[in-house]
């Protein structure tokens, strides 16, 4: 965990130790929707979960399926944070 947030670097491990990926996507993945990654909603759950155990936090279900793209996962855990850090 790293003390200067949560970024897409963090997301992109997490993600690619939960599906047993070993390849980062081409590109830049941030704007891109999770399902045009082959992430499913299955293995968003998974994330979210790996997420909260490893950030010590508690993600809102609606807000977490409003998170759509990396770049919104990561802005939504990153308020979380700052909550949690107040």
């Amino acid at each position: 965990m790293s003390d200067t947030g949560f970024t897409l670097d963090d997301l992109m491990r997490i993600l690619r130790e939960g599906s047993g990926e070993t390849e980062e996507p081409a590109g830049d993945p941030a704007g891109v929707e999770f399902a045009d990654l082959g992430y499913d909603s299955l293995a968003l759950l998974e994330t979210a979960g790996r997420i909260e155990r490893e950030y010590g936090l508690t993600l809102d279900e609606s807000a977490l399926a409003e998170a759509t793209t990396p770049r919104a996962l990561v802005e939504l855990v990153n308020e979380h944070l700052a909550r949690v850090r107040a």
